[in-house]
């Protein structure tokens, strides 16, 4: 451009300057102790987009509303990057979606006005610098140049839809044998036998060849979502695909059958229950060694088998919890929605009625990666009406409706009951008599969960949280007792939480801490289910310790219950002889082996030996 020739006024240098803030943003990554991949290519891709930009619009003024987005997020995206290593991505876009301005106030606390400055000191930025824009017209792109990069951005857009639609071929050259994919079309010869015949083309005309691979253009969608401003356009068409994606779900998955059926009697009453915890640290636990009892009542149960090394891939419920009660692999976990449905469908085929009893928060205006399996369940019930405040209601109110459920005349009964368990504010989740450790946070006006000075005061009060879960699941297996049916039980928090430990200087969950990843988890047996199964007792008793993670739980619960399915793999159960332990993945920069990994510092952050793989 010729402007860049000549003395750029003040103004000018101060619109460029926030330009170049807003793409030094991906950056800081490595500041922040997030890796940064190929930070060239990052360079490139952002570049390539303010060129586009300019060429499109010709002058600043006339592309710079489409940054107001940018502008806006950045607060929020720093904030990710300092506290949880990653920026803005498809899960937190979901999660700011799924929650109330009453839950995002309460666990802001007083951050959220520090929130609404950061926020109107981005707007005030963003407006001073459009009006830099508008005024300038030195930053106009007019000379021929400009028509000349048009061509090109022209020519590369022409390029890449003919490879959307016709492929692109191998990079070294086919075997001579017909090939079929996308862009290759199969050619069928006519019979020996038949008089020759012209070759028929199986696809629709015109079949055009596939793009050659030297003519292949270097663009990666990921890739650009990672760049900043224009790479958020990318982030949040990723999002919109993803809620299209649930919204279709389950009319996508309405034909899917697992082929269960209950072995042994199929007609015995029997009742299985699976206990989703939530943000539940496996060291927390009196049962696990904790030196606080915070398990007084658990620790009396005899047919009770803690389970020592349970490990969850993702420390977010919306993405973890997918993982326990379906077949999802736990490297697709950060991806909304599984093309398959969970056990609540295979214990239905098998001749189970299922419920779903919740004391978490109901669908809302959207389908959550949760919500969408609980829809399965014969029954559902969400009997919080307070959301996550401190008029939310105590895990308790789930007692009543599994007393219901296990009165129903089917006498075979799956029952999940997804509690609030540790969730923040962990003094919200006991009543008044359970505060047994102090200072807690009961009394406190609207806890800070990013102040650090609360941290004896936090640790208290979520050890009083894992005494009233005590209370709680005692309660749960009481009941089940007075049932006096072959019954089981399988409990498994969601995720941990870090408690700013020791010198570590993050809280809450949504980390890569072994506090997160290490989850508790037990099953308990009736007199009644160890005298139909005392094999599965015996396999159960044996893996105690094993290796395992969330990934298990769905394979186990069914094999509880003694149904099969066509394609089960029974050594992801651990209540069966052919068990087998397995690769633990978790998402830690990348999709870390857990069992080969360092755990750094008083964070207990989990570090991989060597490169983490991709998160796909």
């Amino acid at each position: 451009m010729r402007t860049l020739l000549r003395a750029a006024p003040p103004g000018t240098i101060y619109l460029l300057l926030s330009y170049a803030a807003l793409s030094l943003v991906p950056f800081l990554a490595p500041l922040m102790g997030a890796p940064l991949d190929d930070p060239w290519r990052l360079a490139g891709i952002g570049l390539f987009g303010w060129i586009t930009a300019w060429a499109l619009c010709k002058r600043p003024a006339y592309f710079h509303w489409a940054l107001l987005p940018a502008f806006l997020a950045l607060p929020t995206e720093l904030y990710l990057l300092t506290y949880y290593g990653q920026g803005i991505s498809t899960h937190h876009l979901g999660i700011i979606a799924e929650t109330s301005p009453s839950e995002a106030s309460e666990f802001l606390g007083s951050q959220a006005w520090l929130l609404g400055a950061a926020l109107l000191a981005v707007l005030a930025w963003w407006i001073s610098t459009w009006v830099v824009a508008w005024r300038t017209r030195a930053l106009d792109w007019e000379d021929r140049s400009r028509w000349v990069v048009l061509a090109v951005l022209g020519t590369g857009l022409l390029v890449l839809v003919y490879s959307y639609k016709y492929g692109v071929a191998p990079q070294r050259p086919a075997a001579p044998a017909a090939v079929g994919g996308a862009g290759v079309h199969l050619v069928k010869a006519a019979p020996a036998a038949s008089a020759p015949r012209a070759v028929r083309v199986e696809a629709p005309l015109p079949a055009l060849p596939p793009l050659p691979y030297w003519a292949k253009l270097p663009f990666d969608l990921r890739a650009v979502a990672q760049s900043w401003p224009f790479g958020l356009a990318a982030r949040g068409v990723d999002f919109y695909r993803e809620r299209v994606h649930l919204a279709e779900l389950k009319g996508r998955s309405a034909a899917f059958r697992f082929g269960a059926h209950q072995e042994g009697e199929a007609h015995a009453p029997q009742v299985v229950v699976m206990v989703l915890g939530e943000s539940s640290r496996y060291d927390r636990w009196s049962l696990n060694g904790y030196a606080r009892p915070t398990n007084p009542l658990l620790s009396q149960e005899q047919n009770l088998v803690p389970l020592a090394d349970v490990i969850t891939p993702v420390s977010a419920t919306r993405l973890s919890v997918p993982v326990i009660i379906s077949r999802k692999p736990a490297m697709q976990s950060l991806k909304d929605g599984f093309y398959e449905k969970s056990f609540l469908s295979a214990f239905k085929e098998a001749g189970f009625k299922t419920f779903w009893l919740s004391n978490q928060v109901s669908f809302g205006k959207f389908d959550t990666p949760v919500s969408v399996f609980a829809k399965e369940a014969d029954e559902v019930e969400f009997l919080n009406l307070g959301g996550f405040t401190d008029t939310a209601s105590y895990d308790a109110v789930l007692l009543d409706p599994l007393r219901r459920a296990l009165r129903d005349p089917a006498q075979k009964v799956l029952v999940v009951l997804h509690t609030l368990g540790s969730h923040w504010n962990y003094a919200h989740r006991y009543p008044k008599e359970f505060d047994r450790w102090q200072p807690s946070l009961h009394g406190v006006d609207k806890p800070d969960v990013t102040d650090k000075s609360l941290q004896p005061r936090m640790s208290n009060s979520y050890d009083s949280a894992i005494l009233y879960t005590d209370w709680f699941l005692a309660n749960v297996i009481g009941v089940l007792k007075e049932s006096a049916l072959p019954a089981s039980l399988l409990y498994v928090a969601d995720h941990g939480q870090t408690l700013y430990d020791k010198s570590c200087r993050i809280a809450f969950h949504g980390h890569n801490t072994q506090y997160e990843f290490h989850v508790p988890a037990f099953v308990w047996y009736s007199d009644a289910y160890g005298e139909r199964y005392p094999d599965k007792i015996a396999q159960l008793r044996r893996h105690r310790k094993a290796r395992l993670s969330t990934e298990n739980m769905f394979h186990t619960v069914l094999d509880l219950a003694d149904i099969r399915y066509p394609d089960e793999q029974l050594e992801r159960s651990f209540v069966n002889a052919k068990f087998k332990r397995h690769t633990r993945y978790v998402d830690s920069y990348g999709w870390t082996d857990y069992d080969n990994a360092t755990m750094k510092g008083d964070c207990r952050e989990v570090i991989a030996r060597g490169k983490p793989l991709p998160r796909s």
